[in-house]
């Protein structure tokens, strides 16, 4: 992994990460103490409480965590701001990753989350929900994608663990009209 940022911006807030709203920190209250069953039931309640908006068919774009925790959904991003926000209000150091996944005739870029769950080892984790055929968990020890990539069909998982999402990621969200638009050419389809 590349980490891009100092190692105390893994555990800032932005303003997509808003770790410091009310909502969030209320729902963080409900999770079990110690690093790593916080880190799970957090990855549980983002995958299963917070519908994938593509999956709900919902057309809203949120993109603030706080939002995706009020309107209970969002894209694969939004959904790792809202995962990434809960972790950062705890203390665990946590990032943004990506992949280049082929969608018809283009490529999407697909967002997950990047959690340190020892001294030294962090793990990619995908909280953007279970559909059949698509099924993720919680793992200290590996990386749990919904995607696995095809580098001979062009896909990639990129490197790079981002401190705070790439304005490329948030300016597609901020923007968007409502999903359908965005998904169908507005989403970013590689990082630069």
């Amino acid at each position: 992994m590349i980490f891009i940022g100092e190692p105390w911006d893994f555990l800032g807030e932005s303003e997509a990460v808003d770790f410091e709203h009310p909502s969030i920190q209320a729902l963080s209250s409900r999770f079990p103490d110690g690093d790593l069953e916080y880190a799970r039931a957090a990855f549980d309640f983002v995958r299963d409480e917070v519908a994938h908006s593509v999956d709900a068919s919902d057309l809203r774009v949120p993109w603030r965590a706080s939002d995706v925790l009020e309107q209970g959904t969002g894209l694969c991003y939004a959904k790792c701001h809202l995962y990434v926000a809960l972790l950062r209000l705890a203390g665990i150091p946590s990032g943004f990753c990506y992949q280049r996944l082929a969608d018809g005739d283009g490529f999407v870029l697909h967002g997950l989350a990047a959690v340190q769950v020892g001294d030294d080892r962090w793990v990619r984790l995908d909280p953007r929900g279970d559909r059949p055929g698509l099924r993720t968990w919680f793992s200290a020890e590996e990386d749990i994608t919904a995607f696995h990539v095809d580098p001979a069909a062009g896909e990639a998982d990129y490197p790079e663990v981002y401190a705070q999402p790439p304005e490329k990621v948030l300016r597609a969200l901020r923007e968007a009209e409502d999903r359908a638009v965005l998904c169908s050419g507005g989403l970013p389809s590689e990082l630069p």
